[in-house]
């Protein structure tokens, strides 16, 4: 499984990033969403994972535009505040996190999301 990795802490970035590598989960980071957007475009991915509050373009505007080339996508937005049903009108596989979230929460979800991409068991 393929993850774009959208984070404009480089601290965070950097640990959760590595953290979410494993065997089977490639995780390409970058700060900013146009930055995401260009990488999307060279190379399609199966989630995107990513701060809400960015620079320039928000995390919430890079999720509308990939789902709007890709309905389909995986989407788990990370945000500060909660975020209410809005994020979840976008479509059936956005998922929403609260910053500060436990690494088991996002791996779990990375599971059920890896489980639903693959067909099989993660």
């Amino acid at each position: 499984m393929r993850i774009l990795y959208v984070e404009d802490n480089e601290e965070l970035r950097e640990t959760i990033g590595m953290l979410m590598e494993t065997e089977d989960q490639t995780v390409v980071s970058c700060a900013t969403a146009e930055e995401a957007l260009e990488l999307d475009a060279q190379q399609k991915f199966d989630v995107l994972v990513s701060d809400v509050s960015l620079p320039g373009l928000s995390g919430t505007d890079l999720a509308r535009k990939l789902l709007a080339e890709r309905p389909d996508r995986w989407v788990v937005l990370c945000s500060g505040y909660e975020l209410g049903a809005y994020p979840l009108s976008w479509g059936p596989n956005v998922r929403t996190l609260i910053k500060p979230f436990e690494l088991d929460e996002l791996e779990s979800l990375l599971s059920d999301i890896r489980l639903a991409v693959s067909g099989s068991p993660a």
